[in-house]
């Protein structure tokens, strides 16, 4: 995506502050709540954890959630 110009963030924020999008759902069909209704909870990862994770998976013929819950189980028995 280019740079915008002052100009243009202004224009954007303007337009945004006064037409807000519009959320739809009825609070329990989105993505989130679909992740949270499950008692799951999501983590955000750098690029560089996300490719390694993504990587590991498919090379192990798994999940990242596997790759990450194997990383942790490892960690607490080393901790006992």
């Amino acid at each position: 995506m280019p740079d915008l110009t002052e100009e243009e963030y202004d224009a954007l924020d303007e337009f945004y502050t006064k037409n807000p999008p519009k959320l739809s759902g009825n609070g329990k069909s989105g993505f989130f709540a679909k992740h949270a209704q499950k008692g799951n909870t999501l983590i955000f990862v750098d690029d560089l954890c996300a490719t390694w994770l993504r990587v590991k998976a498919e090379a192990t013929n798994s999940t990242p959630e596997a790759i990450i819950h194997q990383l942790i189980c490892k960690e607490l028995a080393a901790a006992v």
